[in-house]
């Protein structure tokens, strides 16, 4: 246990100190759509995103005053509250501990957005769902329980229907196999109030803003071609690595074939851990774990069709972030089930723990310094009320690879490495009152903040 609570420690440093080294802070456009819709409040702009992740932002940036500090001491105190709350409730610790090693905590707990809090909640929701196939916790406190955490999901991200659908067909099933028992007809229950709750959200969303999901002010999906449709099943096929989930932006050859390789990989992972279901079955809770199976493959194929109905980013560690972690988190309790020894599982998270960290820092970068320059420039830009990249394709960065075993060089742009980028993460984190446009579509130049006006040496 205590090479366990050693990890955890680590984990904390590692989840508290990256993001100092990245370019932009680990803030990122949608970033700044949440800070915007934050700094708004209580005035009601918009429902692009639901109103729960803005809001407990701004709790935080009225205590700390800064929105990098806000998002960034949310997500430790998430890190730190759910390995304490394993810890002392004895609720799979070391199963939680590796939860933290893989590609998806890593991402949402290191990135400012509703991910973070949405796995959070999650990982609570799981454990009332999972003391109650125990039978250790009173009907009346999970219903009341399981049915704000359900409205609070969707309330962070529209995506919770999902979950909420792949509780509901999971009940449906239930009921075919027993019926009305004392567990369906608490499950029933956390449907109706939870579904009660879902409606009032959108039917407070449509009241307010015309619109459910703010689906009037995404636009029209993205024409799709073949390469596009390959790699979101390749996203999707991913969905079942805890570990590995590199997706390069470039569409050659040399990057789609390693998307291959790792699609097969993935299939070899699934495979064993269907083989793992098998030989444990009899000493698990199948049906806790079917609902966990379920959940996250509804999520999967839903947020992938919803791909096709509007316009949202493709299949990735991002979009399917909920399902993945599901997916891990039952893998890791069948998997340490009757285990006698946990040396190659440990050894191999630690190792991902330390890539993951390496790969995010491939690039390290002062972010403070970058911060330190921009800071002071922003109060001659108080008058403006937009900002927008103009620096994206004018002034692009590469970064040379050299390959020694086969002697080849290759070059990639990293996104979050230029310039304009790293100018418009600052610059919209201090003052989110100036709205990004992914578009230069304002006819009045006088009210945009151009990056390229933003001095960054």
């Amino acid at each position: 246990m205590k090479k366990y609570v050693f990890l955890s420690i680590a984990i904390v440093l590692i989840y508290f100190f990256q993001s100092f080294f990245n370019a932009t802070g680990r803030i990122g456009a949608d970033s700044l759509s949440y800070f915007g819709i934050a700094s708004d409040l209580p005035r009601l702009e918009t429902n692009l995103f639901p109103l729960g992740f803005p809001v407990v932002i701004e709790f935080f940036h009225k205590i700390f005053g800064d929105y990098f500090w806000a998002s960034k001491i949310l997500n430790i105190s998430m890190v730190i509250t759910i390995l304490l709350f394993s810890y002392f409730r004895k609720f799979y610790f070391k199963e939680t501990v590796l939860l933290f090693a893989g590609k998806t905590l890593f991402f949402a707990l290191n990135y400012a957005a509703s991910e973070g809090l949405f796995v959070f909640m999650l990982y609570f929701l799981i454990y009332l769902f999972h003391e109650r196939f125990q039978d250790r916790i009173k009907p009346v406190s999970f219903i009341i329980f399981a049915s704000l955490l359900f409205i609070l999901l969707f309330s962070v991200r529209y995506s919770g229907i999902y979950i909420f659908l792949g509780f509901g067909i999971f009940l449906l099933m239930m009921f075919l196999k027993n019926h009305f028992n004392p567990l369906n007809r608490d499950f029933f229950k956390v449907i109706l109030w939870s579904g009660s709750g879902i409606f009032a959200y959108l039917f407070f969303n449509h009241y307010i803003y015309g619109s459910f999901t703010g689906e009037n002010l995404r636009g029209v999906p993205a024409q799709y071609y073949p390469v596009y449709i390959l790699r979101d099943i390749l996203g999707v096929t991913n969905v079942v690595d805890p570990f590995v989930g590199i997706k390069p932006a470039s569409n050659s050859l040399v990057s789609l074939s390693f998307q291959v390789v790792l699609m097969l990989f993935d299939v070899m992972l699934l495979r064993y851990f269907i083989n793992l279901v098998k030989r444990k079955k009899t000493v698990i809770d199948l049906d806790f774990h079917r609902l966990l199976w379920i959940i996250s493959g509804v999520y999967t194929i839903t947020v992938f069709a919803s791909g096709y109905f509007q316009q949202i980013e493709e299949m990735n560690v991002r979009m399917l972030a909920a399902a993945n972690f599901i997916l891990f988190f039952s893998f890791l309790i069948i998997y340490f089930k009757n285990l006698t020894s946990d040396k190659v599982l440990f050894r191999i998270g630690c190792f991902f723990l330390v890539f993951l960290t390496f790969y995010i820092l491939k690039m390290p970068e002062n972010y403070f310094k970058s911060r330190k320059q921009i800071e002071p420039q922003m109060s001659k830009f108080e008058h403006k009320k937009f900002m927008f990249n103009n620096e994206e394709r004018a002034d692009i960065s590469l970064t040379t690879y050299h390959l020694p075993i086969i002697n080849k060089t290759f070059q990639y742009q990293h996104t979050n490495n230029q310039k304009g980028d790293i100018k418009r993460a600052i610059a919209g984190t201090i003052n989110p009152q100036i709205k990004w446009l992914k578009y230069d579509t304002i006819k009045d130049k006088r009210q945009v903040l151009y990056t390229s006006e933003i001095i960054l040496k």
